[in-house]
């Protein structure tokens, strides 16, 4: 007993020896990341409103344009053209052309040299269209954004993607910082800086940031080399390392006593993560009207290998407090796309929808996660919906909102979990662009045998239609409370009423029976009937 407690003293003592330098260079490191990727992100934030506005104002403009003319090509319209030129800060011209690229006029009279660098994309929530261009003798490419007059003829305006001088987008950011901007489909549209050393960066740590311009398809990254930005905080090491030392025993002596005596389950559960012992189990989504299966919800359980099953309550968080949720949900949509993968091919309506905690949110890359995983598999993108519960408001805005619109960039929706049970409102759902609204059991339990009315249940559901979103209701357990839902035109309903959390097995032979696909008949069958 004595050896071995003089082999603890003797770790303790080797480690106290290295460990203040260690502490202070790791702690001065995290604290440089999370300071300049803060400001790195800010910088990207406001070159994606920029971006944003100059788009926006175009559409605007372009609106004005059509709306103001009665017809294309009269003086009336070009007087129009001029008019807002005169007035916007972004707007270049205007061209009315046919679907050959045949031009027909433009706002200054004279024949426009142009040609696309992308293909034409969509623009959630909006009739327009843009695609970037190269724009006469512009320094920098160009937004087109084009909306069709008729079946023949389209009409487009143009303006820089940044107003300014591309140069300025690098104001504030350190030496050999980056600038780059590209559409979310990966087409390249110009960048600024020291890009080729991005490009070829190979093991050199960079910070990164992304941002994207409102629900616009246009990503922004900015990126600097950490050694820069590091090398600002070289004043810092001496001050911090007399700092630790002194009180560096006294802590690890305190730290190790407690992971001592302690069990701590995080140990437990980013083991059994590692593991795969964290599974996927999927509860169905029924249409309530035809009887099929619409989709599924995502839930976790913890199989352990000695057989016990351990409900997410036990640890999801303690998952959300330690950061382990990030790698949990990794893990778990890789799984989903295992699972589901040949089904969604099958049923391309399905919708699986899988839970978001306010870490993602914080963390910023489960838009890079997400299209990682599912890029290139048989789930495609809009078979994706995203929950995140009403009970944890959203702290980071702005970061949220990136998030928000990258995901909806990548064609998913998003879900509001446990709706009329925290702290949301019209205005707060309206915000965030929210696409369907989840019923939390507890006012579905309100519905009782021969129940007329639900004012508080009701109420959420006339909420749900001011917003124009998608209704499902959770937690239906009864045939009265399905009728009372499908009453009031709530469609999609999950409960044990239906079914429970699945494994991946059952869960496939339940939708292929509730949506049978219609025989392939083969050619030699064809022939003989």
């Amino acid at each position: 007993m004595k050896s071995k407690y003089s082999h603890i003293l003797v770790l303790l003592a080797a480690i106290c020896a290295f460990l203040p330098v260690m502490a202070v260079d790791f702690l001065l490191d995290s604290y440089v990341r999370v300071r300049e990727r803060a400001h790195l992100q800010s910088a990207a934030d406001a070159i994606a409103s920029r971006v944003q506005a100059n788009a926006y104002d175009t559409i605007a403009s372009l609106r004005h344009v059509l709306a103001d003319s009665p017809s294309l090509c009269t003086p009336t319209f070009v007087a129009n053209i001029h008019k807002l030129m005169a007035q916007s800060v972004y707007l270049k011209q205007v061209l009315v052309e046919n679907g050959d690229g045949v031009q027909y006029c433009d706002g200054l009279g004279q024949n426009l040299d142009y040609s696309p660098l992308s293909r034409v994309l969509s623009v959630p929530g909006h009739t327009e269209t843009i695609e970037v261009v190269q724009y006469g003798e512009m320094g920098v490419p160009a937004l087109k954004v084009t909306q069709a007059f008729g079946t023949t003829r389209t009409v487009s305006a143009f303006a820089p993607v940044v107003s300014a001088d591309p140069a300025s987008l690098l104001a504030g950011l350190k030496p050999s910082s980056m600038v780059q901007l590209d559409l979310t489909d990966g087409a390249e549209i110009f960048g600024i800086g020291d890009r080729s050393g991005y490009a070829n960066r190979g093991n050199t740590e960079y910070l990164t940031a992304e941002a994207f311009a409102g629900e616009l398809p246009i990503r922004v990254t900015a990126a600097v080399p950490f050694a820069i930005v590091r090398a600002d905080y070289g004043d810092l090491d001496a001050s911090f390392t007399v700092l630790t030392s002194l009180m560096c025993a006294a802590f690890l002596i305190l730290a190790l006593q407690y992971v001592r005596k302690s069990d701590l389950p995080a140990f437990d559960l980013e083991r059994a993560i590692a593991a795969g012992e964290l599974k996927p189990y999927y509860q169905p989504v029924i249409n309530l009207r035809t009887g099929a299966l619409a989709g599924c919800e995502v839930l976790c359980r913890w199989e352990k290998k000695n057989g016990e099953i351990i409900n997410p309550g036990m640890f999801i968080e303690y998952a959300e407090v330690t950061g382990l949720a990030i790698p949990m949900t990794l893990s778990l949509m890789q799984q989903v796309k295992a699972d589901l993968g040949a089904l969604c091919r099958d049923l391309p309506d399905l919708k699986i929808s899988i839970n978001l905690f306010e870490g993602h949110f914080r963390d910023g890359s489960i838009v890079e996660d997400v299209q990682s995983i599912f890029s290139g598999s048989p789930i495609s993108f809009r078979q994706l919906v995203f929950e995140i519960t009403e009970r944890q408001p959203l702290d980071k805005q702005m970061q949220a909102h990136s998030v928000i619109a990258g995901l909806h960039a990548l064609g998913a929706r998003l879900a509001m979990d446990d709706a009329g049970t925290g702290h949301s409102n019209l205005a707060y759902m309206q915000t965030l662009g929210v696409d369907v609204i989840k019923i939390d059991r507890v006012f579905v339990d309100m519905i009782k045998p021969d129940t007329q009315s639900v004012p508080v249940l009701d109420g959420l559901i006339t909420m749900a239609r001011e917003l124009n979103t998608e209704i499902v209701a959770e937690g239906v357990e009864t045939e009265e409370q399905a009728i009372y839902l499908r009453g009031r035109g709530v469609i999609m309903a999950q409960g044990y009423l239906f079914a429970p959390a699945l494994r991946a097995g059952p869960f496939r032979d339940l939708a292929r029976a509730l949506n049978p696909q219609p025989q392939r008949i083969s050619l030699v069958e064809a022939e003989a009937a």
